[in-house]
């Protein structure tokens, strides 16, 4: 073994080290808190006879809050204790975390081998996002990961089967079907009615094995807010956190502000479409999925990932790296006691204005040459195609996203920043429901 290779070893295992250290320390202690939820709610439905939205976990006054589809995609925990349970959901975290950084990447990590994995790795697992999602259980990477296989269909023009991972995503959790809106924004129509299709089968699925639970959802549950957290907990980084923390309650102002935002994304969305940028018409759709929702936590952030790889694809490496390194601090938490005040606007709302900043300027029309638009866009002054495009176009089609994306995977560009963990607790963050109006560190937030 060189020098060289005995150094990178070195530096990998003790950056390997640090970061296991840190993550069995500070995130981990959030006590897998949602996936307990999950698994409480299902068992005492299939077990205990109890009807799924009334289960509490025992101690708190949090619940399921997701579509019943969810519960019915959960059912097999109701076959295993709850830490098999918790091995079981890392695995599979792990496995859609694998998967999208290799379509984030476009598989060009690999050019950069173990070495470059690790530093990757070590990098993910910092990202605060990521780590609540892992911490707590969640499933926002799954999610991730077949939205992210119809950009790939899409782009790589296997048209088949494109829209299913959205129709179910969009069943799973309600905030993915934005992304039926940009199959449609974007003409890839035949897809959007397929993810439409896709979501009304499971959730009619849902409605045959448990009536119940599926009347009360969407007659009831779905429309009760206070049954996922408290809008104004820091933790929530939408334009909703942001109205509540200021006191502004008028739906109206928040409605006028969704419209605005939406707007803004749909012409962003169509240039990037013209540019034959389908990797920025999707990383955009992720960060205005993000604002609208009425509750985005922390958690939910991992919709900014495909961001960062357009971000890295088109160059801009230090403004990759900065963005990423905060979003690795914990730094709304700051303000977790206390949001108000110019300081509490500005660092409260951190990655509400990160994601805001992102959506007005992340560069789009930066695609490998040849790869196939989301839908095809015509103009007046657009040239006829060269005599070699076809060839051109048969050799690199596959390339769903530019492979300087492969940065991401490496730390290159990024910077070797290490998170600043928040405060230890096991508060859920958003398939639960709020306890008293006074919560304990445990139970101040939830997660949708």
């Amino acid at each position: 073994m060189s020098g060289t290779d005995r150094g990178r070893l070195l530096l990998a295992l003790a950056l390997t080290a640090a970061v296991a250290a840190f993550t069995a320390t500070v995130p981990l202690l959030r006590d897998w808190f949602d996936l307990r939820v999950y698994h409480g709610a299902v068992d005492s439905w299939v077990h205990g006879g109890g009807r799924l939205y009334d289960y509490r976990v025992p101690g708190t006054g949090y619940g399921f809050t997701y579509p019943p589809f969810a519960a019915v995609c959960m059912l097999p925990m109701a076959l295993v204790g709850l830490r098999t349970a918790v091995v079981l959901a890392l695995l599979l975290n792990l496995a859609a975390l694998a998967l999208v950084a290799h379509l984030l990447t476009d598989g060009a990590w690999r050019r950069y081998g173990w070495y470059g994995a690790v530093l990757g790795a070590c990098l993910l697992a910092l990202f605060e996002p990521l780590r609540d999602t892992f911490s707590f259980g969640q499933v926002n990477v799954l999610l991730l990961a077949l939205v992210l296989v119809d950009a790939r269909l899409l782009s790589t023009g296997r048209n088949r089967w494109a829209g299913v991972g959205i129709g179910l995503a969009a069943a799973v959790k309600l905030t993915p079907a934005v992304f039926i809106g940009l199959l449609l924004l974007t003409g890839e129509r035949r897809a959007a009615a397929r993810a439409t299709a896709v979501t009304a089968a499971a959730t009619a699925l849902a409605l045959l094995v448990a009536p119940g639970a599926s009347r009360f959802y969407w007659t009831e549950a779905l429309w009760d807010t206070s049954r996922v957290g408290r809008l104004d907990y820091v933790s929530n980084q939408s334009l909703q956190g942001i109205l509540a923390r200021l006191g502004v309650q008028d739906r109206a102002v928040w409605a006028g502000a969704v419209l605005l935002v939406l707007a803004v994304w749909a012409v962003r969305v169509r240039r990037a479409t013209a540019a034959g940028d389908p990797a920025a018409a999707f990383a955009l759709t992720g960060l205005v999925a993000c604002l609208v929702s009425p509750i985005t936590w922390v958690h939910h952030l991992v919709w900014l990932l495909p961001s960062f790889a357009v971000l890295l694809r088109a160059g801009h490496s230090r403004t990759a790296g900065a963005l990423y390194a905060v979003l690795c601090t914990s730094v709304v938490w700051l303000w977790f006691d206390d949001a108000s005040g110019v300081g509490g606007f500005l660092g409260g709302n951190t990655y509400t204005w990160i994601t805001l900043g992102l959506l007005l300027w992340l560069p789009a029309g930066h695609r490998s040459s040849g790869r196939r638009p989301l839908a095809r866009v015509t103009t007046a002054t657009s040239s006829a195609p060269s005599a070699a495009a076809p060839e051109t176009a048969a050799v690199s089609a596959h390339r769903v996203l530019a492979g300087g994306a492969a940065d991401a995977a490496t730390g290159r560009g990024s910077g070797r920043t290490r998170g600043v963990g928040r405060r230890a607790s096991s508060e859920p963050t958003g398939s639960t429901r709020p306890a008293a109006s006074n919560p304990q560190s445990s139970s101040s937030r939830a997660s949708s």
